[in-house]
This record gives structure tokens, C-alpha cells and sequence, in this order.
């Protein structure tokens, strides 16, 4: 199995999976329109607004990528008591599958972050948000809920924007119980003091963040690594997902080595709530039964399809497993291969009954006898691998003045043949070892050999594979040929 399709079948699972969510929920606008125009009355845009939408931002968002994953979700949060918490509420309403637990603070105003673009660019933000904390007795009433509900859960999310849902006595008494409960617990944080997140399973900054907490330098990946570990010791996290935008995501963990996951986004148009989407990612695998490894490189392919859209965007499992599944096919069409991923491939064919065969040369000058070759191999197997001898291999056999064409270029030429389904490069002068590990059911070489004579014959011979002796077309040589070439 490919990494694309075990993570295909990750995602997939999610739908198994339930997490709790606390956080602060808010209210995101979006003003869309066209700019044709420079105000009169200032160096600024004219905003000519076609259309406006609302959805649901900050913890809100996580729990909408939960539920386009297909995780069930209890979420815990609070609004105040005006239209924006009522639209807040009815959007929670119409997500399938969501248990909510929205406390109403009279005393507070709901977020509201309000964005105005101009076709895939924001020209401008305009918050409008109480900072003050929510009262004892409605965060009493969330930690309770959230505790009682902790047993059922798979992992427990904290989505901390500051805005007085998550303070310092509560965020640590959830960790508390869902540590005691063996329920991993996935944070998106807010400030500089993270030692009120002491024991999270995972957090996930973005590259400021992490510097701000840290108070370090971040500006590769030695230095995010240094950072990441300075928090771990010192605020007793147990291991930081750092996310970095173009750039991908890094894992850090106390001792292992660092995993940085290389970003996969084609095209990025909007970056608003890619890191709900890490978080939520990130929590669903975990409480699907996921390593944390395993867990990121789910996120950082759910993150790649979110940058890609406009406003604050979700992922959903369809598009999840439409470019994991993608990907795998991607993978599967290349033809030039390492021999471990050409290992991994011949597992695949094996599993679906097909027969492997095998032949190897320099194919320097690649000529009508070259073809015929391959295509009379590909006819006596169902996949053919061609074994390409390397540059330096080729100048011990051949001379100095060989090769005339590069290894890259050589199996650039092998592959694009339609009777060749994968290229391997060797350095050693025989493809013996290759033989033994890839083990094919052919082995293929011209009529100018013999059985007895062909590098590998006696070791396919022995577990049941056949050697097959193609036809020469007379009058081709790529010596020859560089001859002719030379004598002119």
C-alpha cells in the first residue's frame, strides 16, 4: 500500500471518529464585489459589492471541517445575546451531526470579522469583537458540559482565539480530565504563554506564533526545530506541529527527528482558516486511531485543498479522498523509479495477478532494434521493467567518450514508450542484484545470448520464472552508429 492510499483509507475512516471542540466561536463576513475605480475622497478602492455570504469562523470553522470530514462533534461556546449569535446559532443548527453547547453571555457582543475583496483578493478586515472574559458561571457551565462528554470522545480540540472562552483555569482543566480519560488533545493557540497548555498532545502555530512563544528566531527549519523543542521542555507539550505555509508543515517532537511534510497546494487564493482545517484534520485521524505521523500528512493534503478556495473555507471527505486518490494515480504513471519504490510497485501489480519481466541495457542511442526488443518483452509479460545501466556504469563498460546521452535523458527516452511501464537505474556493471530483488516472473535479453549466458538467467530459473530470448533487427548498433557519426 502507497502512502497516498493508506492515507486514503485513513481518510475514509473518519467518519468513525468523534471529537470535542471548545473554543471561541465567531461570526466571518465576506463582501464581494469588483474594483473599477480610485475613491475622490482618498487614495483608496471603490468596493462596487456584488454579493455578501456569512459563515462560521474561528472554533466554528474547526467544527465545519469536522463535519466535512465526516466526524461527529460536540461543540462548546459561547455568543452573546444579539442577531449575530442568533446567525451564529442557526448556522451551528444546520450542520449535520454537530451536539452544541452554545452558552449566551448577555454582557458580550459576538465576533464579528467582517472581509471585503475584489475577485480572490481581500482588500480589507474590520473586526468588531468584545475582548472582555466570559462570566464564571457561563464557563463553569461549558467545562462541566465538556467534562461530562469527554469519556465518549475520540480527541478534544481547544480553538483559542483570545477572545475569553479558553482562559488559563479552564483550558487547564479540560486537558486535566481528558488526559485522565486517555483522550488526546489537539490546540491551536493564542499568545506567547503557552505553559497554560501544559500537557496537549499536540499544538499547532503557525511560523509567528511560534517564534512569539518561543521568543527565537524561525526562520528554517534548524531553527523551528530549536524553537519547538525550547516549548516542548519548558511548557510540557508533547510535540508541536508547525505549519509553515508555502513551505509545508514540520513535526517536532522531544527526541525523534523532526518530519517535514512539503506543502502539496497547486494554487493558493485564500489561506483564511487553513489552520482550523490542520486542527480539525489533525483531531479526527487522532480519534480514528491514526498516529500523530500519520495524522499531519492527512492535515497537510486537507490544508492543500483549502488554500486553493476563496473565503473561510472547509474541507470535505469527498475532496479529501478525490486528491489523496489523485495523488496515488500521480504516483502510479511515473515510469523513472528508485528500486525501493519500484519494490513497492511490483507488490501492486503482484496483488492484482499481473506478471513482472525484466530486461536491462544502456539504450544509449535508442534505435529500431531497441524497440523491437521492448515491445517483444512487453508481449511475454503484463508489466515490463527495464533495468538502465547509470552514467558511470556505462563508461566502465562502454569507454569514456560513453555515455552520449545522460541517464536522465536516457530513461526520459525508455519511459515515454508505451511497452516500457518502469525504468530503474543501476550502478552496479550486471543487474543481478535488481534481479534478485524485484524477481521476475521474464527475463528478457536478444538472440545474440544465451540462456546459459544471460546475467540472472540461473536465479530466476530457480523460483519458477522463464527466460525469454528476443529477436534481433539486423543493421542497428548504437556503436555503430556514433561510428558513422565520428567518420563524417
Amino acid at each position: 500500500m502507497t502512502d497516498q492510499s493508506a492515507l486514503a483509507a485513513l481518510a475514509a475512516s473518519l467518519s468513525h471518529a468523534r471529537v470535542l471542540c471548545a473554543g471561541d466561536v465567531m461570526l466571518d463576513r465576506f463582501v464581494y464585489g469588483s474594483v473599477d475605480r480610485i475613491s475622490p475622497e482618498g487614495p483608496i478602492p471603490v468596493l462596487r459589492v456584488r454579493r455578501e455570504d456569512a459563515m462560521l469562523g474561528g472554533a466554528g470553522n474547526v467544527v465545519r471541517n469536522l463535519v466535512g470530514l465526516g466526524a461527529k462533534a460536540s461543540f462548546f461556546t459561547c455568543v452573546g445575546d444579539d442577531a449575530p449569535g442568533r446567525e451564529v446559532a442557526h448556522l451551528i443548527d444546520a450542520l449535520p451531526g454537530v451536539d452544541p453547547v452554545l452558552c449566551v453571555d448577555a454582557g458580550r457582543q459576538t465576533t464579528i470579522k467582517t472581509r471585503f475583496v475584489a475577485g480572490n483578493q481581500q482588500l480589507l478586515r474590520a473586526d468588531d469583537e468584545t475582548l472582555a472574559p466570559v462570566t464564571d458561571l457561563t464557563l463553569d457551565r461549558l467545562t462541566a458540559a465538556a467534562s461530562d462528554q469527554m469519556e465518549a470522545a475520540g480527541a478534544l480540540v481547544l480553538s483559542d482565539y483570545g477572545k475569553g472562552v479558553l482562559p488559563e483555569g479552564v483550558t487547564a482543566r479540560l486537558i486535566e480530565v481528558a488526559r485522565a480519560r486517555g483522550v488526546p488533545v489537539v490546540v491551536d493557540p493564542k499568545g506567547a504563554d503557552w505553559t497554560r497548555y501544559r500537557g496537549a498532545t499536540v499544538v499547532t502555530p503557525n511560523r509567528k506564533e511560534l517564534a512569539e512563544a518561543a521568543g527565537m528566531s524561525t526562520d528554517d527549519t534548524d531553527s523551528i526545530t530549536a524553537a519547538a523543542r525550547k516549548l516542548i521542555e519548558t511548557c510540557g507539550i508533547e510535540t508541536i506541529l508547525v505549519t509553515r505555509s508555502q513551505e509545508g508543515m514540520t513535526l517536532v517532537g522531544p527526541d525523534a527527528e523532526p518530519a517535514h511534510l512539503p506543502a502539496q497546494a497547486r494554487e493558493v487564493f485564500d489561506v483564511s482558516g487553513a489552520g482550523d482545517t490542520v486542527v480539525a484534520t489533525v483531531a479526527a485521524a487522532l480519534a480514528a486511531g491514526a498516529s500523530l505521523v500519520d495524522a499531519a500528512a492527512l492535515a497537510n493534503v486537507a490544508a492543500s485543498i483549502v488554500v486553493g478556495k476563496v473565503g473561510t473555507a472547509a474541507v470535505n471527505a469527498e475532496e479529501l479522498l478525490h486528491t489523496l486518490r489523485r495523488q496515488d494515480l500521480e504516483a502510479d504513471e511515473a515510469k523513472v523509479l528508485t528500486l525501493p519504490q519500484a519494490l513497492e510497485r511490483v507488490g501492486k501489480w503482484r496483488a492484482r495477478g499481473l506478471s513482472v519481466g525484466f530486461t536491462n541495457g544502456c539504450f544509449d542511442l535508442l534505435h529500431p532494434g531497441h524497440v523491437s526488443l521492448l515491445a517483444q518483452a512487453k508481449a511475454g509479460c503484463d508489466r515490463l521493467i527495464v533495468g538502465l545501466n547509470s552514467d558511470a556504469s556505462v563508461k566502465r563498460l562502454k569507454g569514456e567518450s560513453r555515455p552520449v546521452q545522460s541517464e536522465a535523458a536516457r530513461a526520459t527516452v525508455l519511459g515515454s514508450l508505451a511497452s516500457v511501464d518502469m525504468v530503474v537505474i543501476f550502478g552496479e556493471d550486471t543487474p543481478l542484484e535488481m534481479i534478485r530483488a524485484l524477481r521476475p516472473d521474464v527475463l528478457v535479453k536478444g538472440a545474440d545470448y544465451t540462456v546459459e549466458t544471460v546475467v540472472g538467467a540461473d536465479v530466476v530459473q530457480a523460483y519458477g520464472g522463464r527466460v525469454m530470448l528476443a529477436n534481433l533487427e539486423d543493421g542497428f548498433s548504437t556503436t555503430a552508429t556514433i561510428a558513422r557519426i565520428g567518420d563524417r
